[in-house]
């Protein structure tokens, strides 16, 4: 399946261009959400989980998502754990 990618601007900032699909309606670009990532994790498990190379974030809106989430409300689920390590592992795999 091929999936059409296309640029769109920043829906905050409204300067920097963000790589986007038609489903993701509100586009957010890293530099936006840096301050929202920047918080410490507290949770030895989650930390390891959610500490990947930083370029890993910067590449993938679902990644800053996942976390972002954790930092807000405080937990994720497991179907959540799995997709992030999943997309995470392809980001590995693709780099190579």
């Amino acid at each position: 399946m091929v999936k059409i990618q296309f640029k769109q601007k920043c829906n905050e900032c409204k300067t920097n261009y963000v790589l986007t699909t038609k489903r993701q309606p509100f586009v957010v670009c890293y530099e936006c959400q840096k301050k929202d990532l920047a918080r410490e994790i507290t949770d030895p498990f989650i930390k390891k989980i959610l500490t990947i190379p930083e370029e890993f974030y910067k590449e993938n809106a679902f990644l800053r998502n996942i976390k972002i989430n954790y930092l807000k409300y405080g937990t994720i689920s497991e179907k959540q754990i799995a997709a992030f390590k999943k997309t995470v592992e392809e980001m590995k795999t693709s780099k190579k």
